[in-house]
C-alpha cells in the first residue's frame, strides 16, 4: 500500500515538475520577447 501511494505522489510530482518546466520556458521567452520589444522602442 505504502509503495503505491509513493509512485502516485511521485506521479503526481513529477507532472507539477513538467508544468513547471514548460510554465518557465514560457515566462523566459516572454521576458526575451518584452525586452527585446523595449530595446527595438529605444532605437526609434
Amino acid at each position: 500500500m505504502k509503495a503505491t501511494s509513493e509512485r502516485e505522489r511521485l506521479k503526481v510530482l513529477e507532472r507539477e515538475n513538467r508544468e513547471l518546466n514548460r510554465a518557465n520556458e514560457i515566462l523566459r521567452q516572454a521576458s526575451a520577447f518584452f525586452a527585446m520589444a523595449e530595446l527595438d522602442r529605444r532605437r526609434k
